[in-house]
């Protein structure tokens, strides 16, 4: 058996690595790295097969986040709502534009955030809601969209780990995640679903003054060269990473079904174990599988991530620490419910074992065994 990886890259560029060198090289020759046809041909691609009429490329994920918030015109004092729950990334665009992060608590099931929770956060001061689809699946949209709809909110989706997801409202009407809200924003970082080979982003509106908005604040708030708007980034996807991008997109479909058999296998594996809770799926989202992620009881979680080490298996814990309790966040984060138990639970119990689309079935069953013989 080769060595189990958390995500393994390596594996994943051989499947492709003929059509990846012949096109990066064929890039090379052509000269047109910032902004070329092959960033065009990614972003009119992507956009189909999302059904998003906009799709504006940038430099990364958190780029894409901050872009959004300054398009909508946001401003220093204005309170945006987010999960505790999350990457970085999502409350730290917040702070560094002057907003106000408000963070509420999420569902111990799903980890995402609710509906019920937001609302009771929003004050006169909350002018957006940032939704996280964490690790694969889309938060229950309708009621947020609505109590957006309520309130007279933006929802600036944050899809860096749920991209293909597909969520279904109530009236069978399905939606990628990243389309629902008024902006969504996504990341290509390596590890991702639909991974660069470097950093990578991009935006989605359904709006064409937004987009023309974002597009023109990506690239340095202009919309004709050294005419500036307005104040604007330099934030910008590659040639190369298009025409890495461009190539594994074609096959997406196929790396979410790997990832859901993958997971349809530990499901199995860890069925009805007393010490074991595997992931919740939403009814009306698809998971796609950015992590698999397991509850275990918080005392045992430590010794079974060092026992999996010496068993040569990788793990991690996404994530130990909320956002409300880190340095950066303590001078400037406001909370209308100061108590998250589902996060700090959260924090406590959750360990993701290796997730990608090169798993081999020997690897899986290895994987099973090895965290079973742990609780035996």
């Amino acid at each position: 058996m080769k060595p189990i990886q958390m995500v393994d890259l390596q594996a994943q560029y051989h499947q492709i690595k003929e059509r990846v060198d012949a096109a990066l090289l064929a890039s090379l020759e052509k000269g047109d790295f910032i902004n070329g046809s092959y960033v065009q041909s990614f972003s009119k691609n992507l956009g189909a097969y999302l059904q998003s009429p906009f799709v504006i490329p940038c430099a990364n994920g958190t780029d894409a986040l901050q872009i959004a918030m300054m398009a909508l015109g946001l401003k220093p004092g204005d309170e945006v709502i987010v999960p505790t729950f999350t990457y970085v990334a999502t409350a730290e665009v917040i702070g560094l534009l002057g907003l106000v992060p408000v963070m509420v608590d999420v569902d111990l099931d799903t980890f995402n955030v609710r509906a019920s929770d937001i609302e009771a956060s929003i004050t006169e001061r909350t002018r957006a809601i940032v939704p996280v689809h964490l690790f694969g699946q889309t938060c229950d949209m309708e009621p947020i969209l609505a109590l957006a709809q309520k309130y007279n909110l933006f929802v600036i989706e944050d899809n860096a780990q749920a991209i293909g997801s597909v969520y279904t409202f109530s009236n069978g009407r399905k939606a990628y995640a990243g389309t629902l809200g008024q902006v969504g924003c996504t990341s290509f970082y390596p590890s991702k679903n639909l991974g660069a080979y470097g950093d990578g982003g991009a935006i989605f509106a359904n709006d064409a003054a937004h987009a023309a908005q974002l597009k023109k604040i990506a690239n340095h708030g202009q919309d004709r060269r050294y005419y500036h708007d307005c104040i604007g980034v330099n934030s910008r996807l590659d040639n190369l990473q298009a025409v890495i991008l461009d190539i594994k997109l074609e096959r997406l479909n196929e790396y979410i079904q790997a990832r859901q058999q993958a997971a349809a296998y530990y499901d199995q594996a860890f069925a009805g174990h007393p010490h074991i809770k595997t992931p919740v799926r939403q009814a009306n989202s698809t998971h796609v599988f950015h992590q698999y992620t397991l509850r275990v009881p918080a005392e045992k979680r430590g010794a079974l991530q060092a026992y999996l080490q010496t068993q040569k298996i990788p793990s991690m814990v996404y994530y130990p620490l909320p956002l409300y309790a880190q340095e950066a966040f303590k001078p400037i984060v406001k909370t209308y419910i100061s108590d998250f138990p589902n996060t700090t639970e959260l924090c406590q119990t959750v360990i993701s074992l290796p997730m990608h689309t090169e798993l081999t079935l020997e690897q899986l069953g290895y994987i099973c065994e090895q965290v079973k013989a742990f609780f035996a």
